[in-house]
């Protein structure tokens, strides 16, 4: 039986203090990343996980998955995969009355898609997840099909792959934040090496269920935003932007393109479900800091010089935080 969905903020924050607590039984350490998810759900956006292959990155997905009591699917990304294998396809039906052509869903209808290794995906089935993730709805065979919501894609990415296909910024864009997920410290891999992840994961039960998790996103849309609040963002965005007045000296040498009004409110969506894991009503300029880097690295597109020389957007995310 799962809990009952939480009326309060404070249960509320109970619950994604109870979710986090829960994770770490499984996942050891990458504290960004978890805390990443559990604000992607509160806001009701989409999640990129980065790492090297073994560092958890499925296997934080998949325990999320379980703690949540939603309808979990997921895509395993191959570059034969077709876009019909993620969003279902027409298929003929005989019967005694006759024959009828029927549409059969695909994964993508699942409250819960983790899209395993999206990159090794062709650009075309790519594709075939915008719509989705920006509109919530699929159209196939020449029909809007709305998803269910909540819906959330968690999606994993090997940076260091050959043969993958970089995704567009049309596709990086849909993702609310982009989480990294790094090797695991000496004292880390010890804990991880003394226990069985996967044996905890199977021990965990649901903690809460679809109308807690809609009362988190209401919650999160409703929370403060102080006019003071809201110019940090629009400076943070726009000291992101090479062309922009007082744009400081880092960002135009090695930027290209800055992020856009919709990072802008990302990284506001983001603030506002930090501020909930916080049991705040209000969203706090710390908020807005501690969700920039997440928030914005993969919205920025940098000079192949800046990316020679050494220069990462996390570097440039922290100067255009000094300039706001």
């Amino acid at each position: 039986m799962t809990a009952p969905a939480p009326s309060q903020p404070t249960q509320l924050r109970d619950t994604l203090l109870a979710l986090r607590e829960a994770i770490a039984r499984v996942i050891v350490g990458q504290d960004e990343a978890v805390t990443g998810l559990l604000c992607t759900l509160t806001a009701g956006g989409h999640a990129l996980l980065e790492g090297p292959p073994g560092v958890g990155k499925t296997l934080l997905c998949k325990t999320l998955a379980r703690l949540v009591a939603l309808r979990p699917s997921r895509i395993q990304c191959t570059p034969d995969l077709l876009p019909s294998d993620v969003l279902g396809a027409a298929v003929l039906e005989r019967d005694d009355a006759g024959e009828r052509v029927t549409f059969s869903p695909g994964p993508i209808f699942s409250h819960l898609v983790l899209v395993d290794e999206l990159n090794r995906a062709s650009p075309r089935t790519q594709a075939a997840l915008l719509e989705a993730m920006e509109e919530r709805q699929v159209t196939v065979m020449g029909k809007t099909r709305a998803l269910d919501e909540p819906f959330l894609v968690v999606a994993t990415q090997n940076p260091h792959d050959e043969g993958t296909y970089p995704l567009p910024a049309s596709q990086l864009d849909r993702f609310l934040v982009h989480l990294r997920m790094t090797p695991a410290s000496e004292s880390e891999l010890t804990r991880i090496l003394g226990g069985d992840p996967g044996a905890t994961l199977a021990t965990l039960a649901p903690l809460c269920e679809r109308d807690a998790i809609l009362a988190l996103r209401r919650t999160a849309a409703a929370t403060v935003v102080a006019p003071e609040v809201a110019l940090l963002v629009a400076r943070i965005a726009r000291a992101t932007d090479p062309a922009a007045d007082g744009a400081p000296a880092l960002v135009r040498r090695a930027v290209r393109v800055g992020v856009s009004p919709r990072g802008a409110q990302a990284l506001l969506a983001a603030a506002r479900a930090r501020a909930v894991l916080a049991g705040r009503s209000h969203v706090a300029a710390t908020d807005v800091r501690a969700a920039a880097p997440t928030a914005l690295r993969h919205r920025l597109q940098l000079e192949l010089t800046a990316e020679l020389e050494g220069i990462s957007r996390d570097h440039v995310i922290e100067e255009a935080m000094r300039g706001a």
